[in-house]
């Protein structure tokens, strides 16, 4: 399990009451964890962010009253470092971009198991972008097509021509294995190489890897 720091305050947002029981029952056995609020619209969510501060939010992008779009974009403009996860269905990927663009810092298919929610959380609380495991081909590319970049105001890293190489066959979606007999490396040193990789681009996973790479033109789509 990954380690927490002690209370992160939690506001889940979803219009599906099933939906909010099932993620607080999960969450509920994190004692680090606490449930702040939760809300079953956008308008509901900014008003429970301006009573209780939480630390991270957890909201669907379709609601009524108010889509999460509208809201984060208001919960972001009263506080650019709000932690906010998106929380989405599986072909939803031009909404999760304009979740992105409003402010979002991270997002998770609604399927996603414990192990990966909390890893996002701890990830966003952290003030790091986190992007779901399970992200598409089409969310990649329109992610490196689109205006949002997390990383545009960060002093960017040098990399080693090693690096690069195996940069570039990760984003062509080469196991390690494949990598390292392309190399002549063997499949641990390559993992070596991918985690100091992902440790100087201050990313969580190889999505994340493959965004930075994009972002920063490492990589050519």
């Amino acid at each position: 399990m990954t380690n927490l720091l002690p209370d992160i305050k939690i506001i889940i947002a979803d219009d599906h009451e099933i939906f909010r029981d099932g993620l607080k029952l999960m969450l509920s056995k994190y004692p680090e964890i606490q449930i702040a609020g939760e809300a079953q619209n956008g308008s509901e969510l900014i008003e429970m962010v301006n009573t209780h501060r939480p630390d991270v939010i957890l909201t669907d992008i379709k609601m009524p009253v108010m889509d999460g779009v509208d809201a984060v974009k208001k919960i972001v403009a009263a506080n650019k470092d709000a932690a906010v996860i998106c929380l989405s269905m599986f072909d939803e990927d031009d909404l999760i971009l304009d979740m992105m663009e409003a402010g979002a810092k991270g997002y998770l298919l609604k399927n996603s198991d414990k192990t990966e929610i909390i890893d996002a959380i701890t990830t966003v609380y952290h003030g790091n972008y986190y992007y779901s495991k399970s992200t598409s081909h089409k969310m990649i590319n329109l992610i490196a097509k689109s205006r949002f970049n997390p990383y545009s105001k960060k002093m960017r890293p040098e990399f080693s021509e090693r690096e690069i190489e195996i940069i570039q066959l990760i984003c062509n979606e080469h196991s390690n294995k494949e990598i390292g007999e392309k190399l002549f490396l063997s499949s641990r040193t390559v993992e070596g190489h991918r985690q100091r990789i992902m440790e100087k681009m201050d990313v969580k996973n190889s999505i994340g890897l493959v965004v930075y790479a994009l972002k920063n033109e490492l990589v050519k789509l």
